[in-house]
């Protein structure tokens, strides 16, 4: 479910990691979903333990945000973890795909997030302030909320400049240094059907912002760039990838790839 993006209250860093979840997604055209059965290669995902460039500092505003955005997910998903803090975030997170198809995923993760804002403010601000300068304000704005209050949610991330297809450049995108929503949850379908696709769709159908996002499953980053349309889904990139090596169910689907019988991942 980052991604979010402004309504994903910034990161608490000092979490304790936790055992890789269980599901990535098939090389698709369509929306991610999860299979044991591999005949791809899967990603190799850089060592979640490696150096990075930045801490995030917790901010006093960060368990107020993860406890409102978590709330907002279990009464949509009706379950919550007895984990706490982030753990229990990502594990609700994983009920959220269980039993619904990627695009149901999908659709839920778009509710929890209009469920974040009144809606009066959402229809304001695609009414009065989107429009402003061909959308350069609005995508500007987002930006810098985006950084201010979802970096407990994602890492650290920073503003930096990004180029629209007319050739112009706008100070509006985020870059995510190592995605902390992707590398606790370990799975491209959680990425692609919590965070990237719904994220997009919230802020191009809710806030009249276009929106890509483009995770990147080696190093887990990820580039925002409002104000710039996400391709069609048969031409995204990261609706192809095939699983990350470190999950489980794909490594056992590997392992029996000659079995003509496998069980698909429960989070199919």
């Amino acid at each position: 479910m980052k991604a979010v993006t402004l309504l994903r209250p910034l990161s608490i860093p000092s979490f304790p990691s936790r055992p890789p979840y269980d599901c990535l997604p098939r090389r698709t055209n369509l929306p991610v979903s999860c299979s044991s059965h591999w005949t791809e290669s899967p990603i190799k995902a850089e060592d979640s333990t490696g150096p990075r460039s930045e801490e995030y500092r917790y901010q006093f505003y960060d368990d107020w945000f993860l406890a409102l955005f978590r709330d907002k997910m279990v009464k949509e998903v009706g379950w919550d973890s007895e984990r706490a803090g982030y753990d229990g975030l990502i594990e609700v997170a994983n009920r959220l795909m269980l039993r619904r198809t990627p695009s149901e995923s999908t659709d839920a993760a778009v509710r929890i997030l209009r469920s974040l804002f009144p809606p009066f403010l959402l229809h304001l601000y695609k009414l009065l302030v989107s429009p402003i300068g061909g959308g350069k304000l609005a995508a500007m704005m987002v930006a810098r909320v985006t950084v201010i209050t979802c970096q407990w949610l994602m890492g650290v991330c920073k503003v930096n400049s990004v180029d629209l297809p007319n050739g112009s450049s706008w100070e509006s995108g985020v870059f995510v240094e190592r995605c902390k929503y992707l590398e606790e949850s370990k799975c491209v379908g959680i990425c692609v059907n919590t965070c990237k696709l719904p994220t997009q769709t919230f802020f191009k159908d809710y806030m009249g912002i276009p929106l890509l996002m483009e995770p990147n499953f080696n190093d887990y980053s990820c580039q925002f760039k409002f104000g710039v349309l996400p391709p069609l889904p048969e031409d995204d990139s990261a609706l192809k990838e095939p699983c990350l090596e470190v999950c489980p169910i794909a490594s056992k689907g590997r392992g029996a790839a000659s079995n003509m019988t496998i069980k698909p991942c429960p989070k199919a």
